[in-house]
């Protein structure tokens, strides 16, 4: 029997004893105490109110339909006291008689002083909402609620969690995209839609690019920072969730519509949206109550961005003194690249979700999201090639030089990536007397084509080119002969489909049983979960590089576009590349070994089969609330792909590529203990202490089965020599393992706030960096061989603070910290991170301005270097004002202070990328029914 049987063998033996022994415990009593909590119109239900009964030290928290259940509840007269921030404590008198259940709605608030206002909608109402959550939670966990989200200037998801503490995003042409907590790569978070996981529809990585998720579909985002055993355990930074709308978050029907247009300052272009939601509850003829909420958000943005990068860095490199003949070294750039872009993205998102309520205790549901994303893209980029020309030596200093007889390059990239996600979820919960059971099945997919893209590139010779780098952007000279394309012969073209998919199914249940022991309450949870996942790429692609004739980039030319960061010369027209490409491809030249290298060298498919069960209990003794247990989870993983071989000898002037099939599999499990404590000093302050046990598995495109290997022979002389590089994946990666521990103290003053500190460490094994490892053993003969391997431990020790308060005149502020120190350089990971809101409301108006910060961060090696991601700073601003009780009018600003993306190679003087997106404005306006 080999480890995999063996485990599951074992696993299956623990849940029938579990189960066996939980049975055989003694029944406790026949009455249940229902309830929600609700305000005084009884049309909102609070989410994350704790309920307890004094008398019997009881606790609970409401669910987002703001109910609660006590099974089994002794017959007595008791205290039933409700605490949720920003209220003050509401206490009851309850009496409960045997085998009679109690089921009513508990009222918060009180309409005539305006508290309830205040709650129920507005900024203090997301958080109201989101620190309730917070506080009650059985693990360290951070909230953002739909209200919070609404006032914030953010288009999605990733966007809208930038503002909770420790969390950054990693942006594309200026849009968050990827979201990282506490200084740790996006690709080791675990991220899931209504429990299910969500897989990335982009090749090659494991993190999922929220952008695809409007805003305007969510009705809470979660960020658990430590994890409990009934959680994934792919979570070294942590566990995202997004949830969706649900008919029981509202008592009555609810609808939303919002229209809104967007200005980009860079292209002077506006461009619409349009998004709505809707509620409603019906009651079917068996007494059942059936919900449907349903969301729909278009987005088309039309912008652009301005780039400047420096292809291969900056490193000491040999040319020939153009006066002398010599050769000398100099510290410069081989190639520098100007790129202008022209951008429109489109989203269309929508929810569909049906929840059915039998009683109180039978509940049923399907919930659906589908989002579409695409992407069209049009790229020009000027490429100034110095290694093949002659240097000036007289020109030279440490930031500049003058070449002549050089190289320029002007090309293309014209395509369309459409992105698509898919989650369906169905399940169930029922509870029996002191029993619970929950289950779901699970299917997503997510997917990434680009079909049709088009690469052209022109060359240019003999020209004179230079530059100057005293700052983020190198100042760039050239001859007048450079700024004429008729000097440009096409080169190469290419023309490309690809396709990654993700798809994942998963089934899961969990079985609870309540209990009391010595006076105290408890519950025995344990279960198990399966998924299977496979992740594809296929590229189909063909490499043009003769049969052009005389064709120059004059014949496509276009006025020079309005280019921020220098001179950029003429442009090239898309519609005219496009169509001269499609109607004369079927003659051009075929280089099939290179087309060859990239078709079946970027291709592969991966499967992953993850089989968990885990056993936990909780337990609530006097003040202290304590979650332990243990997850086990077995990995079986494969990888299918090929082995590219380039020959080239120069000897015999011939070239040759050789494919070979390559498939690998390997098994791996784990046991993850872990403890959550909470304790509770008063209503007011709480402290919780994790020891966690996290993995995280290795990105697709780092363990995919792949070899791209070139063998070079010449001859000197008599004799010959060969050079071999490679670019090899890793299928034997080890998953990262992370030992975790965090200790943290919450104040909540009365008022709706927080004042927060918490530590955290990390001990990382099997970190996973790229390393040349021609000298390993396994490479004799071969000069470079890049590779991912397992490189040791890392560890990461960090302090995050947080503060939220509001004034009784309306003005509200917020600031949160996180400061991250790592005994090695982490890929992505910034040593401080940290938000400021200064924010007023009343009853007409909203007002907030947010500043983000992430200070720089390692991004990875190359020539030598570090390449770094520098501090980022932004300023958004964001208002909204009351028409009436149904209607608003909204103003955001983003990017006030048109922060750059920039990369910088070992120094910050030395450009690697520099982008410019310029800033955007939206107005919009909003009618709803609550």
């Amino acid at each position: 029997m080999n480890r995999s049987k063996q485990s599951f063998s074992l696993m299956k033996k623990s849940i029938v004893f579990a189960c066996t022994s939980l049975i055989s415990l003694s029944a406790l009593a026949d009455s249940n105490l229902e309830g929600r909590i609700t305000d005084q119109s009884q049309s909102v239900y609070f989410d994350g109110a704790q309920i307890k009964i004094k008398e019997l030290n009881l606790s609970t928290v409401s669910e987002r339909d703001g109910s609660f259940r006590f099974p089994n509840v002794k017959q007595g007269t008791y205290t039933l006291q409700i605490h949720y921030i920003g209220i003050a404590p509401v206490e009851k008198q309850i009496t409960i008689s045997d085998g009679v259940d109690s089921s009513q709605n508990y009222v918060i608030g009180n309409a005539s002083n305006g508290i309830e206002n205040i709650i129920v909608y507005g900024q203090i109402a997301g958080q109201a909402s989101a620190l309730s959550q917070q506080k009650n939670a059985e693990n360290l966990k951070s909230v953002v609620s739909a209200d919070a989200i609404g006032q914030f200037p953010d288009q999605n998801a990733a966007e809208a969690l930038q503002r909770l503490p420790g969390l950054f995003i990693q942006k594309d042409q200026g849009e968050g995209r990827f979201v990282g907590v506490r200084g740790i790569d996006p690709n080791l978070n675990n991220v899931s839609i209504n429990g299910v996981n969500v897989p990335s529809p982009e090749a090659g990585v494991r993190s999922v690019a929220l952008d695809v998720i409007p805003s305007e579909l969510i009705q809470s985002l979660e960020v658990s920072k430590t994890v409990t055993p009934d959680m994934d355990a792919n979570a070294v930074g942590g566990s995202i969730e997004v949830k969706s709308l649900s008919a029981f978050d509202r008592e009555e029907q609810s609808y939303s519509f919002t229209t809104q247009a967007s200005h980009n300052e860079l292209v002077s272009k506006t461009s619409p949206k349009i998004s709505g939601s809707f509620t409603d509850k019906f009651a079917l003829e068996s007494g059942a109550e059936l919900g449907v909420a349903s969301a729909l958000s278009w987005f088309k943005r039309d912008f652009g961005s301005h780039n400047m990068e420096t292809d291969g860095g900056w490193s000491t490199i040999e040319v020939e003194d153009s006066q002398t003949g010599e050769d000398i070294e100099i510290f410069g750039a081989e190639e520098i690249e100007q790129r202008s872009y022209e951008i429109s993205r489109e989203r269309l998102g929508a929810a569909l979700n049906f929840d059915l309520r039998t009683s109180t205790t039978d509940k049923y549901y399907l919930r659906t999201l589908y989002s579409d994303f695409s992407d069209d893209e049009f790229r020009l980029r000027n490429e100034y090639k110095f290694d093949k020309g002659q240097v000036d030596a007289s020109s030279v200093t440490d930031s500049s030089a003058q070449y002549t007889d050089a190289e320029m390059d002007r090309d293309t990239k014209d395509r369309i990536q459409v992105q698509e996600i898919l989650s369906l979820v169905a399940g169930g919960e029922n509870e029996f007397d002191d029993w619970a059971f929950e289950y779901s099945v699970g299917y997503s997919k997510s997917s990434e084509t680009e079909d049709g893209r088009i690469d052209t590139d022109f060359k240019g010779e003999g020209f004179d080119l230079g530059y100057s780098s005293n700052g983020k952007t190198p100042e760039l000279t050239h001859s007048a002969d450079s700024q004429d394309l008729t000097n440009f012969a096409m080169d190469e073209v290419s023309y490309s489909d690809s396709l990654s998919e993700d798809e994942e199914i998963s089934s899961r249940f969990d079985i609870k049983r309540y209990f009391t022991f010595d006076d105290h309450y408890g519950e025995f949870k344990f279960g198990a979960k399966y998924r299977s996942r496979e992740k594809s790429n296929s590229v189909d692609a063909i490499v043009y590089d003769g049969g052009f004739g005389d064709v120059t980039a004059g014949e496509f030319a276009t006025p020079a576009p309005d280019y921020a960061l220098g001179e950029f010369g003429p442009g090239l027209d898309e519609d005219g590349l496009h169509d001269f490409v499609m109607m004369n491809k079927s003659s051009f030249d075929i280089n099939q070994n290179e087309s060859d290298i990239i078709t079946k060298g970027e291709s592969y498919i991966s499967t992953e089969d993850v089989f968990a069960a885990y056993g936990m209990v909780t337990m609530d003794i006097e003040d202290w609330h304590i979650v332990a247990g243990v997850r086990y989870e077995n990995t079986a993983f494969s990888t299918s792909g090929n082995k590219v071989d380039l020959i080239i000898d120069e000897t015999t002037d011939s070239e040759t590529v050789n494919i070979e099939a390559w498939h690998v599999e390997k098994d791996y499990d784990h046991l993850l203990p872990s403890l959550n404590v909470r304790y509770e000093f008063n209503d007011n302050l709480v402290t919780r202490f994790a020891y966690t046990n996290t993995i995280a598995r290795p990105t697709f495109g780092d363990s995919a089965a792949y070899q791209i290997i070139e063998s070079e022979s010449t001859q000197d002389g008599n004799q010959i020599s060969t050079e071999r590089k490679a670019v090899v994946g890793n299928p034997d990666l080890d998953p990262y393992e992370s030992t975790n521990l965090d200790f943290s103290i919450e104040y909540y003053p009365d008022e709706v706030g927080v004042l927060s500190a918490g530590l955290f460490h990390k001990n990382i094994a099997n970190f996973i960096e790229q390393r040349d490892v021609h000298d390993n053993g396994q490479w004799d003969g071969y000069d470079e061989v890049i590779q991912m391997v397992n490189g040791g431990d890392a560890k990461l020790s960090g302090v995050e603070l947080a503060w939220t308060k509001t004034f009784n005149n309306g003005l509200l502020l917020g600031l949160n910290s996180t400061f991250i120190n790592a005994d090695s350089q982490l890929p992505a990971q910034s040593d401080t991170v940290g938000n400021l809101m200064i924010g007023y409301e009343n009853n007409a108006m909203s007002a907030r301005l947010t500043a983000t910060h992430k200070s720089e961060s390692f991004r990875f090696y190359e020539a030598d270097a570090a390449v770094y991601e520098a501090a980022h700073n932004q300023l958004d601003f964001s208002l909204q004002y009351n028409l009436n009780t149904s209607m608003q009018v909204s103003f955001n600003a983003i990017n006030i202070t048109d922060e750059p993306y920039y990369l910088y190679h070992g120094e910050s003087q030395n450009n690697y990328q520099y982008e410019q997106y310029g800033r955007s404005f939206q107005l919009g306006f909003t009618i709803k029914s609550f």
